[in-house]
């Protein structure tokens, strides 16, 4: 193992117990749009409309949902504006930022994979 760990190396999380840091990295990122969201939001802060034409393939509330557990988890800032109509915006937090070398990892990739599975 590359970070000293071993096989069996246990990790407490969320009173959760893991065996490998992938497994974290997933419960925090995993699901169908909790990437994609911070990888959108590492681009810009976005008002939540502006997720919401991104993300056209899901419901508000399950966008919602999303966002709120990336906000609990401590990787996504939700700033709303005392104004009427109310105004959200969204932004990484320093934590957030710190996935972004891996998602731009899983974007080339993902590429690659599809050019490769083409010729394939």
């Amino acid at each position: 193992m590359q970070d000293g760990q071993s096989a069996a190396e246990q990790m407490v999380f969320r009173d959760k117990e893991y065996k490998c840091g992938i497994d974290v990295t997933l419960a925090l990122v995993g699901g169908k749009w909790k990437a994609s969201i911070l990888w959108h939001l590492a681009q810009e802060t976005m008002r939540f409309s502006d997720l919401q034409r991104q993300f056209s393939d899901t419901t508000r509330k399950m966008l919602t949902q999303q966002l709120r557990e990336l906000e609990a988890d401590g990787l996504v800032h939700r700033e709303v504006y005392p104004q009427v109509p109310p105004k959200v915006e969204y932004s990484l937090t320093e934590p957030g930022k710190t996935i972004f070398p891996i998602l731009s990892l899983m974007c080339e990739w993902g590429r690659s994979y599809v050019q490769e599975s083409a010729s394939m």
